[in-house]
């Protein structure tokens, strides 16, 4: 500590701080320095990370989207397994207990009667049949993704018994099972229908929005065109064009682009209007005169500054193809077996007597509903989170 002469002749003391300099010091003081130096993406992840539903939904979607890449461990049975003693067979119950002690998880076997009255099958437990699940356990073998032999299932059936969690159908076939094989194919529909989505409404729109002129007017009357058709007879009368002799792939193939070629027009006239305003500004000025061409001044400085509703957009999208895929398989226009995917599920539930019956058989909706709105969820925090200076 130094001193020095005060204005009226007093001695004032006089710090000298002899550490070195740190231009941060008072930042971090404070406590604002971790903030003023996140990156964007570590905005955005903190952004995101507030909105708890959001963030639930995303961990649920990335699991079932895990589970469809190892579905054939999961399923106690294949795909196109039969059981023809179990048809229309009621969903089984998990219990632990048995007379009082603890057995672990198990399911009671099944008596079938006819009731000659209405034909009907007529199950019930018999609860001196306890069959004990396995897990982690050798059942029936498969190929994985079509590639690898292998006979490693998560729960298998106890010895000569069964196992049906959700019930079977019409031919016996597990319909637990055949969710889980259905997901794969309407999961992944969305994300392939919405990337060509994208693409097409991205590359006309952002064109569009950025020449304007004669290329602009032909767009707008394009799209008001497609928009003007009804959307369900319009599906119709693309899926009827598929040849009836396509292999599924093909199908699957064509149905994706089918709900990606009916969908682009809402996000074309959005990045279009966006792109209007934008292209206006004065950074878009300095790339043309710095040579830039369209391509790269569209991708690289006016597609980024709307980037949130971009994420947004394509979070609706995907529930949209995936309803879209549900429909035509339900009208028996979409995908066909041997395909197996939600829509072509819930062509069993088509009859009111069946659903009267068996209703059971609506337990495929049951995913399309949840997976629906998770998107939605994640979508308003991805919305929100893009723009997390606002």
């Amino acid at each position: 500590m130094t001193t020095k002469p005060g204005t009226d002749g007093d001695v004032l003391p006089h710090y000298v701080r002899e550490a070195p300099f740190d231009p941060y010091a008072d930042d971090a003081a404070s406590g604002s320095s971790a903030l003023d130096e996140a990156s964007q993406l570590k905005l955005m992840w903190w952004r995101f990370r507030r909105h708890k539903l959001a963030l639930f939904s995303g961990i649920a979607l990335l699991i079932m989207y895990f589970m469809i890449v190892i579905v054939e461990f999961l399923a106690p049975y294949k795909v196109h397994t039969r059981n023809m003693d179990h048809i229309f067979a009621p969903p089984q119950s998990v219990h632990l207990f048995h007379d009082g002690r603890f057995v672990g998880p198990f399911v009671y076997g099944q008596k079938m009667t006819l009731d000659m009255t209405t034909l009907r099958r007529v199950y019930s437990d018999d609860t001196g049949d306890v069959q004990k699940l396995r897990f982690f356990c050798r059942g029936e073998p498969y190929r994985f993704w079509g590639l690898v032999d292998a006979d490693l299932h998560l729960v298998c059936p106890a010895e000569n018994g069964h196992f049906f969690l959700l019930g079977t159908d019409r031919l016996g076939r597990d319909i637990f099972s055949r969710i889980l094989y259905g997901a794969r194919i309407s999961l992944t529909i969305g994300l392939l229908g919405v990337a060509t989505s994208f693409v097409l409404g991205i590359v006309i729109g952002g064109l569009a929005g950025y020449w304007g002129g004669w290329f602009d007017l032909v767009v707008q009357r394009i799209i008001e065109m497609l928009q003007s058709i009804p959307t369900i007879p319009l599906w119709l009368a693309l899926a009827a064009i598929m040849p009836v002799d396509w292999s599924p792939l093909l199908v699957y193939l064509g149905i994706t682009f089918i709900l990606g070629l009916l969908d682009w027009t809402g996000l074309a006239r959005a990045v279009r209007s966006k792109l209007l305003a934008l292209r206006e500004e004065d950074y878009v000025l300095a790339a043309q005169l710095m040579g830039a061409k369209s391509p790269r001044i569209i991708g690289r400085h006016l597609v980024p500054g709307f980037m949130s509703h971009l994420i947004a957009s394509a979070t609706l999208t995907i529930p949209s193809m995936i309803l879209g895929e549900t429909t035509l398989s339900f009208l028996g226009l979409g995908l066909r077996p041997p395909i197996t995917s939600w829509g072509v599920l819930l062509t069993e539930a088509r009859s009111v007597s069946v659903l009267a019956l068996y209703p059971w058989l609506l337990l495929p909706v049951i995913p399309v509903i949840f997976v629906i709105l998770a998107f939605n969820f994640l979508g308003d925090g991805l919305r929100d989170a893009a723009d997390p200076y606002k």
